[in-house]
């Protein structure tokens, strides 16, 4: 589908376009790749420097980016053994929405968080 992907049938089940959605839409994938947007990290560092995340959701979350060609996994004959992520093509292509999705919400955060505190019971 080229142009725009809003426009027309751009979101029928087997549209393309649909693919950078489903790829986003995991609650800790853009933070982990924002978080490789400098260069490789082993686990422990990516743990580290985004906070919160359990290490089950992280291993979980490098396994799904990896299995969808976001980021690479280099493991070293080191003793004991290495593991570093990075940053793939499509990985670093991502970085570009995850960016504005930054930019959308420092803009419109506080209206959105008042419209969720007044619709509570």
């Amino acid at each position: 589908m080229a142009g725009d992907p809003m426009h027309g049938d751009a979101f029928i089940s087997d549209c393309q376009a649909r693919l950078g959605f489903d790829l986003l839409s995991g609650t800790w994938t853009s933070v982990v790749l924002y978080t490789l947007r400098e260069g490789p990290l082993r686990p422990g560092q990516l743990q580290d420097r985004i906070g919160g995340i359990s290490h089950k959701v992280l291993t979980e979350t490098l396994r799904r980016l990896e299995q969808n060609g976001l980021v690479t996994r280099q493991r070293y004959a080191e003793a004991p053994p290495r593991v570093e992520y990075a940053l793939t093509e499509p990985g670093r292509g991502l970085l570009e929405p995850i960016y504005a999705l930054g930019r959308w919400t420092e803009r419109y955060a506080d209206e959105v968080l008042d419209a969720q505190e007044r619709a509570r019971p």
